[in-house]
């Protein structure tokens, strides 16, 4: 393993165990954090061919390999509860993803709480796919946690299928705001990264003025029945798996879904350095070649 995939791994491991969620004021301590610099690391700029514009006030990352010769694009959302940073190992997965599909990967950055909020993120990654789609090119949605909910909710908005969205993966998404689930309860004391208690207060900064259960920040609530072909990765010590299954059980039959539980797995599993990551990985990439052939 390369010198800058070691030293990724070691801080998001840090990260991971951390507990940096546990209270409130944790929380709150992590909404006033600095925001760092988007950019991909140098040792990825010196392998892949990487391009960044400004539109509508955000960076627009565009990911290319030297096989990046196909007509579809992946739009990849970061997670980090809308208050952190896209970070080293989001860049390897991209990578990763970038390598094995043959696909572009364009990567939002959106506003991050509290200087920003969540109705404005889902407008700016609207018109990033609908620009895609305008340029004729079929559009794969993707993220993770906070970033899994906000292409959830992408989807719903630009209408699925009807809206040029070939496929959807959401890998432990946040789908609640308000977290109002009571599945949470037993399962909380065994998740070794996520508390409901340092993640209100980042809920309410992203939300603003508009309530928590909102379709507009919480796809749970919005309408499932237009989405493109989903797939929806989980592990069974992630605080986000009460709410995947209330999802899976409430998108219609006529959505074709792929859903996945690992048994043991913690939060965004595909993206840590853990033996069910390759697993995770390998799955995300054959939903994404079955969608967009």
């Amino acid at each position: 393993m390369a010198s800058w995939q070691m030293n990724m791994v070691a801080a998001f491991t840090r990260l991971v165990y951390q507990r940096g969620f546990a209270t409130e004021e944790a929380g709150r301590q992590i909404l006033a954090r600095p925001k760092r610099p988007s950019m991909p690391p140098k040792s990825l700029l010196r392998r892949y061919d990487v391009s960044t514009s400004r539109d509508h006030g955000f960076d627009l990352h565009r990911l290319r390999t030297a096989q990046s010769s196909t007509t579809a694009t992946i739009v990849y959302l970061h997670g980090g509860a809308y208050t952190n940073e896209i970070v080293g190992p989001h860049w390897s997965f991209l990578a990763h993803l970038a390598e094995q599909t043959g696909h572009q990967v364009l990567v939002p950055i959106y506003g991050l709480a509290p200087a920003h909020q969540g109705l404005a993120a889902l407008e700016f990654v609207t018109a990033v796919i609908t620009a895609e789609v305008a340029a004729g090119r079929r559009v794969y949605l993707a993220g993770d946690s906070a970033g899994g909910g906000l292409a959830l909710l992408a989807a719903q908005a630009v209408g699925g299928p009807a809206g040029g969205v070939a496929g959807l993966t959401a890998i432990a998404p946040w789908l609640d705001l308000s977290m109002a689930n009571p599945e949470v309860d037993a399962l909380e004391p065994h998740d070794p990264w996520l508390r409901r208690a340092g993640l209100r207060p980042i809920a309410a900064a992203w939300a603003g003025d508009v309530p928590l259960t909102d379709p507009r920040l919480s796809p749970l609530h919005g309408d499932l029945t237009n989405l493109p072909p989903t797939q929806i990765l989980v592990g069974t010590r992630d605080i986000t798996m009460p709410d995947c299954r209330l999802l899976r059980d409430r998108i219609p039959q006529t959505v074709p879904l792929t859903y996945h539980e690992q048994d043991g797995a913690v939060h965004v599993y595909p993206l840590l350095p853990v033996p069910e990551a390759r697993q995770g990985r390998r799955a995300v990439v054959d939903h994404i070649r079955a969608t967009t052939r």
